[in-house]
Protein backbone atom coordinates (compact mmCIF):
# COMPACT_ATOMS: atom_id res chain seq x y z
CA UNK A 1 0.00 0.00 0.00
CA UNK A 2 1.42 3.61 -0.90
CA UNK A 3 2.01 6.14 1.63
CA UNK A 4 -0.44 8.40 0.13
CA UNK A 5 -2.59 6.11 0.98
CA UNK A 6 -2.26 5.51 4.70
CA UNK A 7 -1.62 9.11 5.56
CA UNK A 8 -5.45 10.47 4.93
CA UNK A 9 -6.60 7.76 7.04
CA UNK A 10 -3.82 8.16 9.67
CA UNK A 11 -4.86 11.73 10.31
CA UNK A 12 -8.71 10.38 9.89
CA UNK A 13 -7.92 8.97 13.24
CA UNK A 14 -5.77 10.67 14.61
CA UNK A 15 -8.12 13.49 14.33
CA UNK A 16 -11.10 11.56 15.70
CA UNK A 17 -8.80 10.68 18.51
CA UNK A 18 -7.80 14.43 19.29
CA UNK A 19 -11.73 15.30 19.17
CA UNK A 20 -12.51 12.62 21.31
CA UNK A 21 -10.02 13.80 24.10
CA UNK A 22 -11.10 17.31 23.95
CA UNK A 23 -15.06 16.47 24.14
CA UNK A 24 -13.84 14.30 27.68
CA UNK A 25 -11.61 16.97 28.46
CA UNK A 26 -14.81 19.28 28.48
CA UNK A 27 -17.12 16.82 30.04
CA UNK A 28 -14.48 16.69 33.15
CA UNK A 29 -14.22 20.45 33.31
CA UNK A 30 -17.83 20.98 33.24
CA UNK A 31 -18.64 18.21 35.79
CA UNK A 32 -17.18 20.08 38.35
CA UNK A 33 -18.22 23.19 37.40
CA UNK A 34 -19.97 24.57 41.01
CA UNK A 35 -23.75 25.88 39.59
CA UNK A 36 -24.82 27.08 43.00
CA UNK A 37 -27.35 24.25 42.58
CA UNK A 38 -25.61 21.00 42.20
CA UNK A 39 -25.66 18.63 45.73
CA UNK A 40 -23.06 16.24 46.46
CA UNK A 41 -23.21 12.59 45.39
CA UNK A 42 -25.19 10.64 48.19
CA UNK A 43 -24.74 6.93 48.31
CA UNK A 44 -28.23 6.05 47.22
CA UNK A 45 -27.69 7.72 43.93
CA UNK A 46 -26.28 4.39 42.46
CA UNK A 47 -29.71 3.00 42.83
CA UNK A 48 -31.41 5.71 40.45
CA UNK A 49 -31.31 6.46 36.92
CA UNK A 50 -31.28 9.74 35.15
CA UNK A 51 -35.24 9.71 35.22
CA UNK A 52 -35.25 8.96 38.56
CA UNK A 53 -32.75 11.93 39.30
CA UNK A 54 -34.83 14.47 37.65
CA UNK A 55 -37.92 13.00 39.09
CA UNK A 56 -36.40 13.56 42.87
CA UNK A 57 -35.04 16.87 41.57
CA UNK A 58 -38.63 17.68 40.54
CA UNK A 59 -40.34 17.04 44.00
CA UNK A 60 -37.48 18.86 46.05
CA UNK A 61 -38.50 22.04 44.30
CA UNK A 62 -42.06 21.57 44.39
CA UNK A 63 -41.94 20.89 47.77
CA UNK A 64 -39.80 23.73 48.17
CA UNK A 65 -42.47 26.13 45.84
CA UNK A 66 -45.18 24.63 48.61
CA UNK A 67 -43.08 26.13 51.40
CA UNK A 68 -42.72 29.65 49.86
CA UNK A 69 -46.32 29.58 49.40
CA UNK A 70 -46.93 28.41 53.01
CA UNK A 71 -45.13 31.32 54.00
CA UNK A 72 -46.93 33.80 52.05
CA UNK A 73 -50.75 32.49 52.89
CA UNK A 74 -49.41 32.45 56.94
CA UNK A 75 -48.25 36.11 56.58
CA UNK A 76 -51.40 37.33 55.20
CA UNK A 77 -53.60 35.44 56.74
CA UNK A 78 -51.99 35.43 60.63
CA UNK A 79 -55.37 33.97 61.87
CA UNK A 80 -54.47 30.46 60.26
CA UNK A 81 -51.18 29.78 61.92
CA UNK A 82 -52.44 30.72 65.11
CA UNK A 83 -54.57 28.13 64.98
CA UNK A 84 -51.68 25.42 64.92
CA UNK A 85 -48.74 26.79 66.62
CA UNK A 86 -47.73 29.82 69.00
CA UNK A 87 -45.51 31.14 66.33
CA UNK A 88 -45.79 31.17 62.11
CA UNK A 89 -42.74 29.14 62.29
CA UNK A 90 -44.13 26.54 65.28
CA UNK A 91 -47.49 26.03 63.27
CA UNK A 92 -45.33 25.51 59.14
CA UNK A 93 -43.35 22.83 61.31
CA UNK A 94 -46.11 21.18 62.46
CA UNK A 95 -47.77 20.76 59.17
CA UNK A 96 -44.74 19.87 57.74
CA UNK A 97 -43.66 17.36 60.47
CA UNK A 98 -47.19 15.80 59.78
CA UNK A 99 -46.22 15.06 56.07
CA UNK A 100 -42.74 13.42 56.51
CA UNK A 101 -42.95 11.75 59.62
CA UNK A 102 -46.21 11.62 61.18
CA UNK A 103 -48.74 11.49 62.79
CA UNK A 104 -51.31 12.87 61.01
CA UNK A 105 -53.05 16.19 62.21
CA UNK A 106 -55.85 15.61 64.25
CA UNK A 107 -58.31 17.93 62.68
CA UNK A 108 -57.67 16.29 58.85
CA UNK A 109 -59.18 12.55 60.23
CA UNK A 110 -56.71 11.09 58.25
CA UNK A 111 -57.83 13.45 54.79
CA UNK A 112 -54.57 13.98 52.40
CA UNK A 113 -55.03 14.68 48.27
CA UNK A 114 -57.65 16.35 47.21
CA UNK A 115 -59.64 15.23 50.42
CA UNK A 116 -57.50 17.71 52.70
CA UNK A 117 -57.56 21.08 49.81
CA UNK A 118 -61.35 20.53 49.83
CA UNK A 119 -61.64 20.97 53.96
CA UNK A 120 -59.46 23.99 53.32
CA UNK A 121 -61.97 25.35 51.32
CA UNK A 122 -64.75 24.47 53.44
CA UNK A 123 -66.91 27.01 54.35
CA UNK A 124 -70.40 25.03 55.00
CA UNK A 125 -72.48 25.40 58.61
CA UNK A 126 -69.89 22.48 59.77
CA UNK A 127 -66.81 24.05 57.96
CA UNK A 128 -63.61 23.51 57.98
CA UNK A 129 -62.23 25.34 61.79
CA UNK A 130 -58.50 23.71 61.76
CA UNK A 131 -55.50 25.84 59.82
CA UNK A 132 -56.18 25.76 56.35
CA UNK A 133 -52.59 26.45 55.52
CA UNK A 134 -51.74 23.52 57.15
CA UNK A 135 -54.67 21.89 55.32
CA UNK A 136 -53.04 22.85 52.04
CA UNK A 137 -49.37 21.66 52.86
CA UNK A 138 -50.88 18.36 53.43
CA UNK A 139 -53.19 17.87 50.27
CA UNK A 140 -50.55 19.58 48.41
CA UNK A 141 -47.53 17.21 49.79
CA UNK A 142 -49.17 14.14 49.68
CA UNK A 143 -50.10 14.70 45.94
CA UNK A 144 -46.90 15.35 44.94
CA UNK A 145 -45.11 11.99 46.87
CA UNK A 146 -47.91 9.93 44.96
CA UNK A 147 -47.31 11.72 41.83
CA UNK A 148 -43.23 10.54 42.63
CA UNK A 149 -44.55 6.45 42.86
CA UNK A 150 -46.02 7.51 46.47
CA UNK A 151 -41.69 7.64 47.73
CA UNK A 152 -40.24 10.17 48.77
CA UNK A 153 -36.90 9.49 46.71
CA UNK A 154 -37.31 7.38 43.33
CA UNK A 155 -34.97 4.74 42.71
CA UNK A 156 -34.70 2.29 39.36
CA UNK A 157 -38.03 0.46 41.09
CA UNK A 158 -39.88 3.37 41.15
CA UNK A 159 -40.92 5.64 38.13
CA UNK A 160 -43.50 8.51 37.72
CA UNK A 161 -46.96 7.76 36.98
CA UNK A 162 -47.80 9.93 33.97
CA UNK A 163 -51.94 10.14 35.18
CA UNK A 164 -51.07 10.55 38.66
CA UNK A 165 -48.81 13.35 37.80
CA UNK A 166 -51.53 15.10 34.83
CA UNK A 167 -54.05 14.52 38.04
CA UNK A 168 -51.95 16.40 40.87
CA UNK A 169 -51.05 19.52 38.15
CA UNK A 170 -54.32 19.72 37.59
CA UNK A 171 -55.43 19.73 41.20
CA UNK A 172 -52.61 22.51 41.58
CA UNK A 173 -54.16 24.60 39.21
CA UNK A 174 -57.62 23.72 40.92
CA UNK A 175 -56.26 25.26 44.48
CA UNK A 176 -54.86 28.08 42.36
CA UNK A 177 -58.07 29.22 41.44
CA UNK A 178 -59.63 28.52 44.74
CA UNK A 179 -57.16 30.80 46.62
CA UNK A 180 -58.13 33.22 44.00
CA UNK A 181 -62.44 33.02 43.83
CA UNK A 182 -63.16 31.53 47.15
CA UNK A 183 -65.05 33.62 49.99
CA UNK A 184 -66.02 32.96 53.20
CA UNK A 185 -69.32 33.82 54.80
CA UNK A 186 -68.79 36.87 55.57
CA UNK A 187 -68.21 37.71 51.93
CA UNK A 188 -64.45 38.10 52.10
CA UNK A 189 -61.37 35.63 50.60
CA UNK A 190 -61.26 33.26 52.46
CA UNK A 191 -57.80 33.12 52.26
CA UNK A 192 -55.21 36.58 51.30
CA UNK A 193 -52.63 35.43 48.74
CA UNK A 194 -51.89 37.56 45.40
CA UNK A 195 -51.76 41.62 46.30
CA UNK A 196 -51.87 44.23 43.43
CA UNK A 197 -52.05 47.84 44.69
CA UNK A 198 -50.03 50.71 46.04
CA UNK A 199 -48.27 49.17 48.58
CA UNK A 200 -46.44 46.82 45.51
CA UNK A 201 -47.56 43.34 44.22
CA UNK A 202 -47.50 40.17 45.91
CA UNK A 203 -47.59 37.30 43.70
CA UNK A 204 -45.73 34.71 45.07
CA UNK A 205 -48.82 31.99 45.31
CA UNK A 206 -49.48 32.65 41.74
CA UNK A 207 -45.61 32.45 40.61
CA UNK A 208 -44.42 29.08 42.68
CA UNK A 209 -48.26 27.17 41.93
CA UNK A 210 -47.74 27.44 38.63
CA UNK A 211 -43.81 25.99 38.64
CA UNK A 212 -44.89 22.95 40.55
CA UNK A 213 -47.80 22.53 37.52
CA UNK A 214 -45.37 23.19 34.72
CA UNK A 215 -42.92 20.51 36.16
CA UNK A 216 -45.72 17.88 36.74
CA UNK A 217 -46.81 18.40 33.31
CA UNK A 218 -43.38 17.91 32.36
CA UNK A 219 -43.02 14.74 33.83
CA UNK A 220 -46.15 13.40 32.90
CA UNK A 221 -45.16 14.01 29.49
CA UNK A 222 -41.92 12.26 30.01
CA UNK A 223 -43.24 9.30 31.14
CA UNK A 224 -45.81 9.10 28.66
CA UNK A 225 -42.73 9.21 26.08
CA UNK A 226 -40.76 6.46 28.42
CA UNK A 227 -41.75 3.44 26.78
CA UNK A 228 -42.34 4.79 23.31
CA UNK A 229 -38.73 6.40 23.07
CA UNK A 230 -37.31 2.69 24.81
CA UNK A 231 -37.28 1.24 21.32
CA UNK A 232 -36.01 4.06 19.16
CA UNK A 233 -32.97 4.89 22.15
CA UNK A 234 -32.02 1.32 22.17
CA UNK A 235 -31.67 1.44 18.02
CA UNK A 236 -30.07 4.81 18.36
CA UNK A 237 -27.29 3.66 20.83
CA UNK A 238 -26.94 0.48 18.69
CA UNK A 239 -26.36 2.47 15.83
CA UNK A 240 -23.85 5.23 17.27
CA UNK A 241 -22.21 2.46 19.28
CA UNK A 242 -21.58 -0.39 16.94
CA UNK A 243 -22.25 1.08 13.40
CA UNK A 244 -20.35 4.29 13.27
CA UNK A 245 -17.05 3.73 14.27
CA UNK A 246 -16.94 1.59 10.54
CA UNK A 247 -17.86 5.19 9.16
CA UNK A 248 -15.16 6.78 10.82
CA UNK A 249 -12.85 4.23 8.95
CA UNK A 250 -13.71 4.72 5.55
CA UNK A 251 -11.52 7.63 3.92
CA UNK A 252 -13.30 10.01 2.33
Amino acid sequence: MSESSVSPLKDRRAWLLAGAGALLGLGGCGAFQNTQRAEPYANQEWLQSSANRIANLSLRDNLESIRRVQTTLYRRNPREWRKSGASMDAASQRAWAAVTQGPDLPELHGATGIEAIRLAFDTGPQGYQGDRVAALVVGWASMLKQANGDTWEQSMIDGINAENSYRAARNFEISLWLIASKTGPDGQPLLLATEISERGRNLVADRELSKVVARLDLLAAQADEKYRRAALDFGQNWVMGVVMPFFTLVPR
